[in-house]
């Protein structure tokens, strides 16, 4: 199955096109066969971005699933770059980080919403 078709079989849509660039910088650049992709964040329905410290403004269920929309950025992102997903072989890498207080231990947690989408998009 194609990719595309696995996103819309899990009930979701990506953007119509990925977030752009918020300073200097391109949102995915290829090199050595390898695709870049900069960093990315949560958006609502209106394309703004959301906000809120994990464990204090949003609770990790909040937190985790707002992981998956910055995972759904991710995924337009290589869309508008490559022009679909096929081309992808496999996600070698992916750099998380979360906005929470220095208390805060489950990072992982959160970062799972993003990397399980990965998962069932690519296997």
């Amino acid at each position: 199955m194609d990719r595309m078709a696995r996103i819309k079989e899990l009930g979701l849509e990506l953007p119509e096109r990925a977030p752009p660039p918020i300073a200097a910088y391109v949102a995915a650049r290829e090199a050595g066969g390898l695709l870049f992709v900069s960093g990315q964040g949560p958006t609502g329905p209106d394309g703004r971005g959301l906000r809120g410290k994990a464990g204090v403004e949003v609770d990790l269920e909040e937190a985790t699933r707002r992981a998956r929309l910055t995972g759904i950025n991710l995924l337009a992102a290589v869309r508008d770059h490559c022009g679909d997903l096929e081309r992808v072989e496999a996600v070698v890498k992916l750099l998380g980080m979360v906005n929470a207080p220095p208390d805060f231990t489950k990072h992982p947690l959160v970062i799972d919403g993003c990397s399980r989408l990965l998962l069932e998009v690519f296997g």
